[in-house]
């Protein structure tokens, strides 16, 4: 089943004037539920035009988005219903926090939505829990949380209203690398116990290699490349072309290659590292 479908969709910023942009061209992608799929691309190829379409917040030019294989501007005046299922974080959400405490803060959403007390209740401590935040935290200003901190609150106030889709905007921008894991495991943990769909965009490769099971690559507000992270880096050198960077051991092993030191490129994390390495290691010892 897909969650979430882009059919021959196209946006155009300016049109009929000499500012005309073509964001979006004919982008025709569908995203499975339950998978954690990312999205890169430079800067201007088109990813955060397609955040804001996912949901509603801006309406294509051309095309239709399905959710649930429901179109989603079907009745414009019901878009209220997609933006509860499909929800963002943009990047820096922290700059969002406004309420009197953190726990304040998280209820936001799911009180809007108009569910009981002790469902509101429940929903704030489960996000809490998959944010890192503990009870002294909910009790405090979130003007009194540290940078990393205000951005898990930020984000635990998303996942509080239990989207089917959950679209994060470089979720770790900024962060230590012991942040950006802490962030990144306990959304991947959020995303597993509920089986939602999660739509990663990031610059990190290294996040999206580790995390992810499909990358969707933009270049030029079109479809470059789709598919698991592996049939991605089998072709990892095409990567360069969309002006994107590469796994640092991913270009350890395009290196190994080019010294025919093995056939291996699409390496891609640490621990597959270690076994193709262990593996190059033993072959020598045997010759």
């Amino acid at each position: 089943m897909m969650a979430l479908r882009f059919i021959d969709v196209s946006v155009i910023y300016g049109e009929g004037t000499p500012f005309r942009k073509v964001a979006l061209d004919s982008i025709s992608v569908d995203f499975p539920a339950g998978q954690v799929i990312g999205i890169i691309g430079h800067t201007g190829s088109g990813k955060s035009t397609m955040v804001m379409l996912s949901n509603g917040i801006l309406k294509p030019t051309s095309g239709k988005i399905l959710l649930e294989e429901t179109d989603i501007w079907e009745k414009p005046r019901e878009i209220g219903r997609v933006r509860a299922k499909v929800g963002i974080a943009f990047q820096y959400p922290e700059y969002q926090l406004f309420d009197e405490t953190v726990y304040k803060d998280i209820a936001f959403g799911p009180k809007n939505m108009g569910l009981e007390e002790s469902e509101i209740d429940a929903r704030v401590r489960t996000a809490a829990g998959f944010c890192g935040l503990d009870e002294l935290s909910l009790k405090k200003s979130p003007f009194e949380l540290s940078g990393g901190q205000k951005r898990r609150a930020a984000i635990a106030g998303v996942i509080a209203m239990d989207p089917k889709v959950l679209v994060l905007d470089e979720p770790t921008a900024g962060l230590d690398p012991l942040g950006r894991e802490e962030i990144l495991g306990g959304l991947i943990k959020y995303q597993k116990e509920k089986s939602n769909t999660l739509l990663l965009i990031s610059h990190s490769m290294e996040d999206i290699a580790k995390y992810c099971d499909r990358i969707l690559v933009l270049k030029d507000g079109k479809v470059y490349m789709y598919g698991t992270v592996g049939e991605i880096f089998m072709q990892a050198e095409k990567l360069f072309d969309a002006s994107l960077d590469l796994p640092q051991i991913t270009k350890l092993f395009i290196e190994l290659k080019k010294r025919d030191l093995t056939e291996n490129t699409d390496v891609y994390t640490v621990k597959y590292a270690k076994k193709e390495i262990e593996k190059l290691l033993f072959l020598t010892k045997s010759q």
